[in-house]
């Protein structure tokens, strides 16, 4: 009888083995990150001034912020550089721990993945050429060419916002900002639509090249970080919050914002409504 009962559980145990039933040695994602003593996050270093590459090093906003998210979690971050098109993916592949390029929130997004909290903020703004007087507001965009990045939250609020315009923008999508930058440099198209802080960083960089256009437009919106849907990276969606706000706390986000934009953004301490 016990040897039957034994047999019986090796055929339960290679059942469960079998059909993924068995939970691996880390269930849980922080703990899994804290033993290996390294978090692998994804990012695209195109996006200044929170992501971008300068003489071959990585530097931004994202840098310093996740820099000191990894010392608060006790662990050494490894940052990997792919396009935008491949980062989401990525991660729901299990590709990476987790994404810390600036992902806009929202409804949609909500479903799919576990957000932080706000890192950033995501209200799109316009950015012209220097010394053009034809575009004063967002409106003035109406019958022009217009940028903005490939797959983004900040194209799909361009596309709606035009859409409502007495003659609807002719939007043209960018696989990244620099490139539509470049092209409104060269005179190419008219404006480039992308979050606040990003468009403001390229008018105070590129002053005698860029203008930023006032005010933004569209719905009030925020960046956070990303992990996988799931109870497992709870835990670790927790710590990161509770470092966002000791840091909020502390002073250390507000220097790390004022050294790459000269502001602060103001930033909730828990979760805001998304649409």
């Amino acid at each position: 009888m016990i040897k039957r009962k034994f047999m019986g559980a090796v055929a339960v145990l290679a059942m469960g083995l079998g059909l993924g039933l068995v939970a691996p040695a880390y269930a849980d994602l922080l703990s899994d990150i804290q033993a290996k003593g390294k978090i692998v996050v994804a990012t695209e270093m195109h996006y200044a001034p929170f992501d971008m590459l300068v003489d071959g090093q990585y530097q931004g906003i994202g840098r310093d912020l996740f820099d000191q998210i990894a010392k608060e979690l006790g662990v050494k971050p490894k940052y990997l550089d792919l396009p935008w098109s491949s980062v989401l993916p990525g991660l729901e592949a299990g590709k990476f721990d987790m994404v810390n390029a600036p992902v806009t929130m929202t409804a949609e997004r909500f479903k799919r993945y576990n957000f932080t909290l706000p890192m950033g903020n995501a209200t799109v703004a316009l950015a012209k050429r220097a010394g053009d007087n034809s575009i004063m507001k967002p409106a003035d965009i109406a019958g022009k060419a217009v940028g903005s990045q490939k797959g983004s939250a900040q194209l799909a609020q361009l596309i709606a916002f035009s859409k409502t315009l007495a003659k609807p923008a002719d939007v043209r999508e960018y696989v990244n900002i620099d490139d539509a930058l470049a092209d409104l440099a060269a005179g190419r198209i008219k404006a480039v639509a992308n979050s606040l802080p990003l468009m403001g960083y390229a008018a105070v960089k590129r002053p005698n090249v860029f203008a930023l256009v006032m005010p933004p437009f569209g719905d009030p919106k925020y960046f956070g970080w990303v992990a996988r849907k799931g109870d497992n990276s709870a835990s670790l969606i927790k710590a990161i919050n509770a470092a966002l706000i000791k840091m909020q706390k502390d002073g250390r986000l507000a220097a790390i914002y004022t050294k790459w934009i000269g502001a602060v953004p103001d930033l909730p301490t828990t979760m805001p409504a998304v649409k």
